[in-house]
């Protein structure tokens, strides 16, 4: 069997060993080892390999902003951020139809900047807002869904996660990647809210109303969220004016979140161990999944598929655009089957370079006067490369986006969307049936938005340049 062969066949194999419910991690990791063996025929390269892999893995500076954006996660979540971004939320919208819930949704975009993770995010918010939905009326569906849904936010508004990830295995600048995600960020925010508000209307049955708060009850509350805005304002702030680097903001993000919960009366000892072993729990998991991909990568990198792909794919003479689309379109069926983190790691190493060997660049027979004049728009100065052709650095923070945002629609997929069970496990008393029938809405506001972004990337783009 040639090593084209082994990398082609090694995919069914890893899928195989996933739905036997071996962790992923390791799946990857054997997979990895048996094919290197296979191709090297030699247990004394693949020692070689595994240690030299396992230095080259760990010994990268990048990584150390995973445990620090998780231990800001933790110490957030202990602060009571959550309840005070719910009620200044709650205040300004709870009295519009569907409000409440829209201020759960605006309350996990919050959170979910200072968070970084879309599980927890759902978790956290779950425990706030599910008691305030069930008592103005709201269907355990629909508060389930609502939830659900504005958990992914915790992902994609950064500080991310997974945007770090995707950043490293890309080689991308983690800078341009937040800056990138932000508008998306915001935007998938308001989609939300604005299902929520078509769905009260369809099932006006489903959601009560709340009575107005004044003004004054409204801006005392937005007193008890300025911790958020300056932690949010200070970390991503400080990352994109070059303060410092992304790996120094996250420790400062996780000091200030931990200053302000002492400063709450919210950290005792006990808090504060368990913040440092849930976060190295976390961490761990994390890094044995990056090291069991980079096992494997390195045995696709040997058995030349990834490559051979891209080449195959670019010799069909298919449109950028639709070879585009059959990536994303197969990233929404795994997101109903695996974790995000896990799909970025699996398969960025594979559809990469098939996306990098794609010509998003306008036609040869393009007027080059039209492109200059149009560039030489003065409200607009990227529209030119954004409109008529994206370089391969725009490419890959674009495709990082989209990929994100068709990730996270997994998380809420039936039939094993992830935070649909976080969030069940939550809510006994509402079968999962009844959410899965809300929560689709949000899936189509999702695919609504992953059209919006794929036909206009200068959404993404805009904050980059």
């Amino acid at each position: 069997m040639s090593s084209l062969e082994l990398g082609f066949y090694s995919f069914p194999v890893l899928m195989l060993l996933i739905f036997m419910r071996a962790p992923i991690g390791l799946a990857m990791l054997i997979c990895g080892l048996a094919g290197l063996y296979f191709i090297s025929g030699d247990s004394v390269i693949l020692l070689s390999k595994l240690k030299r892999e396992t230095y080259t893995t760990f010994s990268n500076y990048n990584l150390s902003i995973v445990p620090m954006f998780l231990l800001m996660g933790q110490f957030a979540s202990y602060s009571g951020m959550s309840s005070s971004l719910f009620r200044a939320a709650e205040s300004w919208l709870g009295h519009r139809k569907g409000g409440v819930a829209m201020a759960a949704v605006g309350a996990c975009a919050g959170f979910g900047a200072i968070c970084g993770s879309s599980l927890a995010t759902a978790a956290t918010m779950s425990r706030v807002a599910l008691p305030e939905l069930r008592r103005y009326g709201y269907s355990g569906g629909f508060a389930s869904a609502t939830l659900a849904a504005g958990g992914t936010l915790g992902v994609l508004i950064p500080p991310s996660v997974v945007l770090v990830i995707y950043a490293i295995l890309t080689e991308q600048n983690i800078e341009k990647m937040f800056a990138a995600a932000l508008i998306p960020g915001i935007f998938a925010a308001i989609s939300y809210m604005i299902a929520i508000a078509i769905y009260v209307r369809v099932f006006p049955k489903s959601a009560g109303l709340r009575e107005r708060e004044p003004y004054a009850a409204r801006f005392r509350s937005m007193l008890d969220v300025w911790p958020v805005l300056i932690l949010f304002g200070v970390v991503v702030g400080g990352i994109y004016d070059g303060w410092f680097s992304p790996t120094a903001g996250a420790a400062v993000g996780a000091a200030g979140a931990g200053l302000i919960a002492a400063l709450k009366g919210q950290m005792n000892w006990r808090i504060f161990r368990e913040s440092i072993i849930s976060t190295a729990m976390s961490t761990a998991m994390i890094f044995f999944i990056i090291f069991g991909a980079s096992i494997y990568n390195g045995f696709l990198a040997s058995s030349r598929l990834p490559q051979e792909l891209a080449g195959w794919i670019v010799g069909q003479g298919l449109s950028p655009w639709a070879v585009l689309w059959m990536i994303l379109i197969f990233y929404l069926i795994l997101g109903c089957l695996m974790d995000s983190l896990s799909m970025i790691l699996l398969t960025i190493p594979i559809f990469f370079p098939v996306i990098t060997a794609l010509n998003f660049n306008p036609p040869a027979e393009f007027d080059p006067t039209m492109l200059s004049m149009v560039r030489a728009v003065p409200i607009m100065p990227a529209i030119g490369t954004l409109d008529f052709g994206m370089s391969p650095e725009q490419v890959a923070i674009w495709f990082g986006i989209l990929v994100l945002v068709v990730v996270e629609v997994g998380l809420i997929t039936p039939p094993v969307g992830m935070n649909l069970f976080v969030i069940n496990g939550i809510d006994r008393s509402t079968p999962i049936t009844d959410t899965y029938k809300s929560v689709m809405w949000f899936v189509t506001a999702d695919l609504l938005r992953v059209v919006i972004l794929v036909s206009f990337p200068i959404i993404t783009l805009l904050l980059v340049h």
